[in-house]
């Protein structure tokens, strides 16, 4: 990280004799804690698979597993026609998987794994007149044979995935059936029981490979409150009870098709080794400031509630015992939405996944870069797009986000509201996460282009105490004049496009927080007292 704008302070930043008798909470770092996973970290979206082959895709991905530690991407389009994975020569179908290995070749050289989403339909098993969703055209019709086809392609994909990177490297992959079916006709132009059957073949086709190997679905969308998608396809008016709430957050929400997938594999006996969603705090959200959804999103404990649904319901189950993954969340499901550029969505990314805890496998971010293209390119460098670091490289709030959580510990010794106490079971050092999700807007998701820089700061009060004496700590601030690089943008005139000595600028800026150091006194304890604004993070982390 950059040390061109750091703030050093040595020494200790408060006076220890006026803090202790202050201190509303104590967390002894001896004791045993708890231990929890990284869920975080397990994986992370990205647009479509030949997006992937780009310098700057690499580039970026390179920088958020080694920073943010994540273990698998999952992207659209892995069958799309230009990853040419079906060619037609003198009639015959021919396979043909060059690019899909040159994709997985270089991720997995950056050590990071795919979460294989099996979609969409090749042209030559799509029906003659198919829709498509995207610039790119994804066809999404199945024709009557398309899914006889699909197994054989599936199975074929599946055993050349094992012959080239081994049976030991394919058993940790996970193979996802399709994205967003419930969306009639958006991404699955077809019903509810034809992707059934599409899941069914699918399975069948991966596991007669290997039946260790993960299969699982139904990719399904946001939780809604309603019966919209109860039938074979969408009933929109359904969904009118929604608009015409005066408070969303009254209404029961529940997840899509889960259910009924989990019962049509428990009667046709078919495996689930994994059941997936995905559960954006938003109802009808692609714009939250026009349109349809403007101002459907949800208060902020939406996705915890929603994952405690998917567990109960998982529960009472055939498939009890099966991993969860949310393979898509954010703020929302826009990919204009001006907020993903901005610091608020940092604090409700640590907010909400320290809430979420114990409750999945993985959480999702959608996406880890801006080098996305489903509404094709956008013409402002920062334009609301989903990734946590823009199209030139420039780190947004939400990447620091990642980069804090990945440096907690795998203890849990203490949480609240607003602060996280962690150790490292490993080494025995401490790091502390604290932030503020500011009170006033805890009745909703921050969307649009409300910069939300307003509302009640919060007091951080603390003590650790069972530390070696004279250990050095780092405190690291983001906050509206550190690491927030949209700000930092307009302050610069928005340049459009920014030359190449402002791009170093600004990346600069966007990688630097404001860091102090405190040290342990030396009766073991570090006591922290500090402000935090709203919308801010502050790490403090263990050095020695």
């Amino acid at each position: 990280m950059s040390n061109r704008v750091q703030k050093v302070v040595f020494g200790f930043l408060f006076s220890f004799s006026m803090l202790v008798n202050a201190q509303n909470v104590r967390v002894n770092v001896a004791k045993q804690g708890k231990q929890f996973d990284h869920f975080w970290s397990k994986m992370v979206g990205a647009g479509r698979a030949n997006e992937g082959l780009r310098a700057g895709w690499l580039e970026q991905l390179e920088q958020v597993q080694e920073n943010c530690g994540f273990e698998y991407v999952r992207f659209h389009g892995l069958f799309h026609d230009d990853m040419f994975p079906i060619l037609i020569q003198k009639g015959k179908t021919v396979y043909n998987w060059q690019y899909i290995d040159d994709l997985f070749d270089r991720m997995l050289d950056l050590k990071v794994k795919p979460f294989v989403e099996l979609a969409f339909l090749p042209t030559s098993m799509a029906a003659e007149d198919s829709k498509t969703v995207f610039w790119w055209k994804a066809n999404i019709t199945p024709a009557e044979d398309s899914f006889e086809k699909w197994h054989d392609l599936v199975k074929a994909f599946t055993q050349h995935c094992v012959d080239r990177y081994g049976m030991e490297e394919v058993l940790t992959w996970y193979f996802e059936v399709w994205n967003e079916p419930n969306l009639y006709p958006l991404f699955w132009d077809g019903t509810k029981s034809q992707y059934f059957e599409l899941y069914k073949q699918s399975a069948l086709a991966v596991k007669s490979i290997d039946k260790r190997l993960k299969v699982g679905g139904p990719s399904t969308s946001n939780f809604v409150p309603d019966t919209r998608f109860d039938g074979e396809t969408t009933d929109e008016k359904a969904s009118d009870a929604v608009f015409n709430t005066k408070d969303i957050n009254s209404l029961k929400w529940h997840g899509v098709w889960i259910e009924d997938f989990l019962s049509y594999c428990e009667k046709e006996k078919l495996p689930v080794d994994f059941v997936t969603t995905h559960p954006y705090p938003t109802d009808y959200a692609f714009n939250p400031e026009t349109g349809k959804g403007k101002g459907l999103t949800r208060f902020v404990q939406s996705t915890k509630l929603d994952l405690e649904w998917l567990n109960k319901t998982i529960k009472k189950s055939a498939f009890p015992n099966v991993e969860i993954h949310l393979t898509e969340w954010n703020t929302s499901p826009s990919s204009r939405d001006a907020m993903h550029d901005r610091l608020p969505a940092a604090a409700y990314i640590v907010k909400t996944n320290l809430d979420c805890i114990g409750l999945t496998n993985s959480l999702a971010f959608w996406t880890f870069t801006d080098i996305f293209e489903e509404k094709g390119g956008a013409a402002s460098i920062f334009h609301g797009g989903f990734g946590m670091i823009n199209f030139q490289g420039l780190v947004k709030p939400s990447y620091h986000a990642y980069r804090m959580l990945h440096q907690l510990g795998d203890v849990q010794l203490y949480k609240d509201d607003y602060l996280f106490v962690s150790k490292n079971s490993k080494n025995g050092k401490v790091t502390a996460l604290a932030y503020n999700y500011p009170v006033e807007y805890e009745k909703s998701v921050p969307a649009g282009s409300d910069k939300r820089e307003i509302g009640t700061s919060k007091e951080l009060n603390f003590s650790l105490t069972g530390l070696k004496p004279g250990s050095l700590f780092t405190l690291e601030i983001m906050d509206k004049d550190h690491g927030n690089i949209h700000n930092f943008w307009e302050d610069m005139g928005k340049p459009e496009p920014p030359t190449r000595e402002e791009i170093k600028i600004m990346k600069a800026y966007a990688n630097s927080m404001k860091t102090e150091y405190v040290k342990v006194n030396e009766q073991g304890v570090l006591a922290i007292h500090h402000q935090i604004t709203p919308w801010s993070l502050v790490l403090i982390k263990q050095v020695n």
